[in-house]
């Protein structure tokens, strides 16, 4: 009988190693891919764009990167739109005559990424989609804050840079 139990004694420690061995593997592997798109799950992500005063082109490209940014993180596993409102709008008309915003706003693009310009500002503001760089009928929201509500209602997690 001590036998036995010395023997039960021996394979519940046994399970009880490897299951430690495994979690410790386990950790390890979520280490290696915490720094890759692998890490992350699919997200659907809400950006604020609300200008950068008083240097709106540093803020711009920031703001621009950080979204790239977040696009390598996740290996594309992302769909972003930008909500463009008040002094964010100046991004469209900076980049009419500014060939450096201009492309990263491409570049965004071409990734997927929506940029939605609030038609309370272009009205306030008196632009029209054809003063601002690569913004058509179509990229309008009728409000720049009413859409990250609407947004965040259809599970988009909201960020502001």
């Amino acid at each position: 009988m001590a036998r036995s139990v010395r023997k039960i004694g021996l394979v519940v420690l046994a399970l009880c190693a490897g299951l430690v061995v495994s979690a410790a593997a386990q950790a390890q592997a979520a280490d290696k891919t915490a720094t890759g798109g692998a890490y992350y799950t699919f997200q659907k992500v809400v950006y604020q764009n609300d200008g950068g005063w008083p240097d709106n082109k540093a803020y711009f490209q920031r703001f621009l990167h950080n979204v790239g940014a977040h696009i390598a993180a996740t290996d594309g596993k992302v769909e972003i739109r930008v909500v463009d409102f008040a002094a964010g709008v100046q991004l469209f008309v900076m980049a009419r005559d500014d060939a450096d915003l201009a492309k990263s706003i491409d570049a965004l693009r071409a990734k997927g990424v929506r940029f939605l310009v609030c038609r309370n500002t272009l009205l306030g503001l008196k632009l029209t989609p054809a003063d601002l760089y690569g913004v058509k009928d179509e990229d309008l929201v009728p409000s720049g804050v009413a859409e990250i509500a609407r947004l965040q209602g259809l599970g988009f997690v909201y960020i502001h840079p």
